[in-house]
């Protein structure tokens, strides 16, 4: 993200991208951006940022297309930089890593109004500084939609990566943080964006989840050293439960009640809706809450996590159980 040109002039009230030009929406965002801290040694406005790592490096990327993770007449620019930050950063500490930087790349049409990038970068900046890392620099194109890729990067100083290859039998199957919430937030805003301003707080609570998802990081830092595996849940318990499960070859067990206890918030939002919509179904299948799963000796659960199932050993490859029943149904994928 190399600076703007020196004395570009401060943009004109309701100014879009095409009125200000490349160099005057480095300016809007650069300035929403904190300074940087001792590790970097060059940030943002140069060809590239410069900065010193503690251990090994984790490294991920993930994006939010206009159209296809999120829709215009629901959209919160502040909150999508919350979210779009929030689903990297979960991911990083997913594998047991501290958080290092952020690199945003965005791509917009020239008539996007300039506050949108600028709100949205500043949502972005927050969620990156309280997820513990820094905004490193980024990329600027036009596009036909609004396109947000991020790359996130970390370390890993104290201890291996965590991986979802290492639940054992035994294990407690542990959650911190929320599931089935941003489901119920999507399908309440799909049913009536105006909700997000004017629902109750117990409707307003799963938007609010679906368009700024806010991890548990401490929790995951927390549990790094202890865990056997751990994943976060962007598309679903159920799926993401089930990568843990075959890649440990372990049968997932979870616990009805425990399933119950989760689904109890979301009635409200079933009730609201009135489609025959099941929180149990949101808990199981519905993704973007980034919760943190994990599993860990029966005897290790920290504080901050919620036990909701046991790790069994399988014959058949691996899979997810309700107290011994297979669970069915999918998660969401792209293409499907």
């Amino acid at each position: 993200m190399t600076s703007p040109a020196p004395g570009t002039p401060p943009p004109p009230p309701g100014a879009t991208l095409g009125d200000v030009g490349e160099d005057g929406v480095l300016a809007a965002l650069l300035s929403a951006l904190p300074a940087a801290g001792p590790e970097v040694r060059v940030g943002p406005g140069d060809d590239a940022a410069v900065s010193t790592l503690s251990g090994d490096l984790v490294s991920t990327t993930d994006m939010l297309v206009e159209g296809e993770d999120f829709l215009p007449a629901w959209t919160d620019p502040y909150r999508l930089g919350i979210k779009a930050a929030a689903q990297n950063l979960a991911d990083v500490h997913a594998m047991g890593a501290a958080p290092h930087g952020m690199l945003l790349t965005l791509g917009a049409p020239a008539d996007t109004p300039l506050d949108f990038v600028r709100e949205l970068m500043t949502g972005f900046a927050e969620e990156t500084a309280r997820g513990g890392a820094q905004v490193l620099g980024g990329d600027l194109s036009g596009g036909p939609v609004v396109i947000i890729s991020v790359t996130a990067l970390g370390t890993l100083a104290a201890h291996p990566p965590v991986l979802r290859s290492g639940a054992q039998p035994g294990d407690a199957i542990v959650l911190a943080g929320t599931v089935g919430r941003a489901a119920a937030g999507l399908d309440l805003l799909l049913a009536d964006p105006d909700l997000a301003e004017t629902g109750e707080p117990a409707l307003r609570e799963p938007i609010d989840v679906q368009r700024s998802p806010r991890p548990e990081y401490a929790a995951a830092a927390r549990i790094a050293g202890a865990a056997h595996a751990m994943i976060d849940v962007s598309d679903g318990l159920a799926g993401d439960l089930g990568r843990i499960a075959a890649a440990s070859h372990i049968t997932a067990d979870l616990d009805p009640s425990a399933l119950d206890a989760l689904a109890a918030p979301l009635q409200a939002a079933a009730d609201h809706l009135g489609t025959g919509a099941s929180p149990r179904d949101w808990v199981l299948h519905g993704g973007e809450d980034h919760g943190f799963l994990a599993t860990v000796p029966a005897d290790q659960v920290p504080v901050g996590w919620m036990r909701i199932g046991t790790c069994r050993a399988a014959s058949d490859g691996g899979g997810v159980t309700l107290a011994g029943q297979p669970v069915t149904g999918g998660s969401f994928r792209h293409f499907g």
